[in-house]
């Protein structure tokens, strides 16, 4: 309504994002990962335009649920795995594929009903010293899981740390530390995420897990999704609603941060950290406006953000601008924010009103 900020989400460039993974591993089946309601894009809407996928790959059980409730069949893996009986009971019921990753969860398997079965994925710690279990534990772990009634099917999984950055040695050092396990002994494996499928080849298994080159943000430090092939899915975007005539030595919002060095025209934009636009944002970070780049001046409020228009002194009330998207990547935006286009995507908050473009070929995927 009015000139509230809108998310864009355009479907065809979901689809090129997904067509995009087949082409570099093309041997290997697609989780797509979803979590976050799709990274901030909404999950049932992400889900509908990867119809091609060959699974979902979510944080938690209400995810997948979430999923199965809006009718998708596809294989769905938890990748957080199960902390409770009642939850890994749900998931066995749902046929969801469940990580495992210490002997918490291990012991849950020990109660389930008789007649339960389900796909695990065993999750082994390489390098990220996050989530998994330790290297001399897995022979042990797998002789467990094996010996278990209710494991259909045992597969083994690890994450990748440091492959954002192509030149990390530390990516090659868990390649080995997975290829050093008995692999015979699992079903299926998976490795990649984003910057392993577009960057380490050797990483593809059976299966690659992409997540933020989906949305058309590049995995890559030093890299931007036009670098990669990739297509920007998500534009905000919002309106001027004011076109103000300052003076020399006036001062901008809040605090008086920015001082007007002569007479200018100064934007006001209405987006500002109560839509997600990153409160931190510095002074020059570009903000489109008819696509022209205009810098931001002044702190960034709730609802509204200012930027300098000298190079632009026809700027008019209803004017379009985008804050990030098409024409101005979101990594861009993230970087002079002091963050990452994830946190960005992932920020914008409930009252952006959200629009589907380029719908009508998903049904046909």
């Amino acid at each position: 309504m009015g000139y509230a900020p809108q998310a864009v989400i355009d479907h065809a460039a979901l689809r090129h994002n997904l067509q995009q993974v087949r082409h570099s591993a093309p041997a290997s089946r697609i989780w797509s990962v979803i979590k976050a309601d799709a990274y901030g894009h909404g999950i049932e809407r992400v889900a509908g335009a990867l119809l091609n996928t060959d699974g979902f790959a979510v944080a938690r059980i209400d995810e997948a649920l979430n999923l199965r409730q809006g009718g998708f069949d596809h294989p769905i893996m938890i990748m957080g795995g199960c902390y409770t009986q009642e939850v890994l009971m749900l998931a066995a019921r749902n046929d969801f594929e469940v990580t495992v990753h210490d002997n918490q969860q291990l012991s849950l398997f020990d109660a389930l009903s008789p007649g339960t079965h389900l796909a695990v994925w065993l999750k082994v710690d390489t390098g990220m010293h996050r989530l998994g279990f330790p290297l001399d534990h897995i022979d042990q772990i797998i002789d467990r899981l094996r010996a278990h009634p209710y494991v259909k099917q045992l597969n083994l999984m690890t994450h990748l740390a440091n492959a954002d950055d192509r030149g990390d040695s530390a990516t090659q050092t868990q390649l080995a530390h997975f290829d050093s396990l008995p692999l015979h002994a699992f079903s299926q494996c998976s490795i990649a995420n984003s910057a392993g499928v577009l960057g380490f080849r050797e990483s593809h298994r059976d299966w690659v897990r992409p997540g933020i080159m989906l949305y058309g943000v590049s995995p890559f430090v030093g890299s931007s999704a036009d670098d990669e092939g990739l297509q920007p899915v998500m534009t905000l975007r919002s309106r001027v609603i004011a076109v103000r005539q300052c003076q020399q030595g006036d001062r901008i919002g809040y605090g008086g941060a920015y001082e007007c060095p002569e007479a200018m025209p100064v934007v006001v934009v209405a987006a500002g950290y109560g839509d997600g636009y990153p409160r931190h944002a510095v002074e020059g970070t570009p903000v489109l406006v008819e696509g022209r780049r205009l810098p931001l001046i002044g702190r960034v409020s709730m609802d509204m953000i200012t930027l300098d228009a000298r190079d632009y002194p026809s700027v008019k009330v209803g004017d379009e601008v985008v804050l990030w998207g098409r024409g101005l990547p979101v990594e861009e935006v993230a970087k002079k924010a002091g963050t990452i286009g994830y946190e960005l995507l992932c920020g914008v908050t409930s009252r952006v009103n959200f629009i589907d473009q380029n719908v009508d070929e998903d049904k046909e995927i």
